[in-house]
């Protein structure tokens, strides 16, 4: 599902780390998609986990639905939340492997990196960590995690094929992928798929 696009995906990666360092830097500015906990809460995330979530993170949370909604992750998982952001998800994660699991979190802009950290800090959960990084490129080793979760990044990244090949290499034997995501459901014109703000956000 590699698309074929005439845009400078440099350029791209530039504007979506402005973006989100903005979501995590100005939590309270109207952005065009809807970001913070009551956003959360209306997209159904476990009320009580949701709750443990400390305010720095969920205040830049900008997901699209819940990853949960596919199922609670089980105790002692290991698991890879792919484009983590401010650390909401990898944080709701973290209680549900419980101590004898682990979350790792991924992301590539690091003011939303150093959210996420201050906020496992502030919450104890040691069985959390966050690393800068791309996720056409994931730096973990073949066959690390039983569990990938996302929430509204595989959309920006132009080289799909990319995406899923890397997630695919990661993941255990018998692993799954619970991702939450938008869709089109129809075709967008050359000149749409040329426009970085349409990728953006």
């Amino acid at each position: 599902m590699a698309v074929d696009v005439d845009i400078d995906v440099e350029v791209l990666k530039s504007e979506i780390k402005k973006t989100y360092a903005r979501v995590s830097e100005q939590p309270d500015e109207d952005f065009i998609f809807p970001t913070g906990r009551a956003w959360a809460e209306d997209l159904d995330y476990p009320g009580e986990l949701l709750a443990h979530v400390p305010e720095i993170a969920a205040e830049s949370f900008a997901g699209v639905a819940s990853p949960f909604a596919l199922g609670a992750l089980e105790y002692g998982e290991v698991v890879l939340d792919v484009g983590s952001g401010a650390g909401t998800d990898s944080l709701v994660a973290a209680q549900m492997v419980g101590p004898e699991g682990r979350v790792t979190g991924i992301d590539m802009t690091p003011e939303m990196l150093a959210k996420a950290r201050a906020a496992a800090a502030e919450m104890g959960a040691s069985n959390v960590e966050f690393v800068e990084g791309e996720v056409e490129r994931l730096p973990f080793a073949d066959a690390s995690f039983d569990v990938v979760i996302s929430n509204g990044v595989i959309d920006l990244i132009p080289d799909k094929d990319a995406v899923f090949s890397e997630i695919e290499r990661v993941l255990r034997p018998g692993g799954r992928m619970q991702v939450a995501d938008v869709t089109i459901q129809n075709p967008v014109s050359e000149e749409g798929r040329r426009k970085i703000d349409l990728w953006t956000g």
